[in-house]
């Protein structure tokens, strides 16, 4: 069997990078007042970094059902004998739900998996379908896998500003006044493709150490017991300068000395929610 393996830009792998490593990628829609913009092919990061701090409107849609059908007709008609789809966690949007639907009408031969993840561990995920897809499992055997193994990941991040998440109506206009002037700013949590509050801190450094904190708490308690070369410790962000993102990744790489820390921008329909000079650390369980 000849899998193929896609996924979307959500799962921070840029199209050119999928064409390097045989992996395929949907770019993801966002809409910038009332244009729509699909992310690498006519918006880069900067273009949407310019547009979140001129507080315009910005939203994202999923994928039409039209792209991901001639997506998998294509692929198929190239020579592959089935495909595995890995599109973001179906907690955060109705993107794989769609898609799930729409499989049902391939016979078996689009394998939609839902194993809850999103950017830093969605990433891995798709490597690790195409290393399995490599070593001659099949479709189904690797959806199996992958959603087996759904909840061993954690993501952390910290939001540098409010301001977009006062749109998203999850804090109210005064909420974030008074958290700004206080200089407070939220951790969250990502697991299972739930996004939680995870706690809040006066600071970014103060963030930071909570997060390298309880990213080494998960690696003595949850993580306890597996080898350090089947995880990951990773960082990604919405940083507008490329200082601030090495100075993250150094700080974690220092924390983590086992691992071999690196960065990866978040996607542009992430950042639409999220904003600008954000940053997280994940920790994932890999299968390669």
């Amino acid at each position: 069997m000849k899998t193929a393996v896609m996924t979307d830009t959500n799962s921070g792998i840029s199209i050119q990078e999928g064409r390097e490593n045989n992996i395929f990628i949907i770019p993801m829609p966002v809409i910038i007042d009332g244009k729509d913009y699909l992310e690498e092919v006519n918006l880069s990061h900067e273009m949407l970094y310019q547009a979140l701090n001129q507080n315009r409107e910005i939203s994202t849609s999923q994928p039409s059902p039209e792209v991901l059908l001639e997506k998998w007709n294509q692929i198929l008609a190239d020579g592959y004998d089935e495909i595995v789809y890995i599109p973001m966690t179906s907690s955060l949007s109705s993107s794989c739900t769609t898609a799930a639907g729409l499989a049902a009408d391939y016979n078996n031969k689009v394998q939609v998996v839902d194993n809850r993840r999103i950017s830093l561990t969605l990433l891995n995920s798709v490597y690790d379908a195409k290393y399995l897809a490599d070593t001659g499992m099949n479709a189904q055997q690797i959806k199996h896998i992958l959603e087996e193994n759904t909840y061993m990941n954690d993501i952390y991040i910290t939001l540098h500003s409010l301001k977009r998440i006062v749109k998203t109506g999850r804090i109210t206009s005064a909420g974030a006044a008074i958290a700004t002037v206080l200089g407070i700013k939220p951790i969250l949590k990502i697991q299972g493709g739930k996004l939680d509050a995870f706690a809040k801190a006066r600071g970014m450094k103060n963030c930071e150490t909570i997060m390298i904190d309880a990213v080494r708490k998960d690696l003595s308690e949850k993580y306890a017991g597996i080898p350090k070369e089947k995880l990951t410790v990773c960082t990604a962000g919405t940083f507008e300068k490329s200082e601030d993102a090495n100075a993250w990744v150094q700080k974690v790489q220092e924390a983590f000395p086992d691992f071999k820390i690196q960065y990866r921008p978040l996607s542009c329909s992430i950042a639409c929610h999220i904003g600008t000079n954000t940053q997280g650390i994940a920790i994932d369980c890999i299968e390669r």
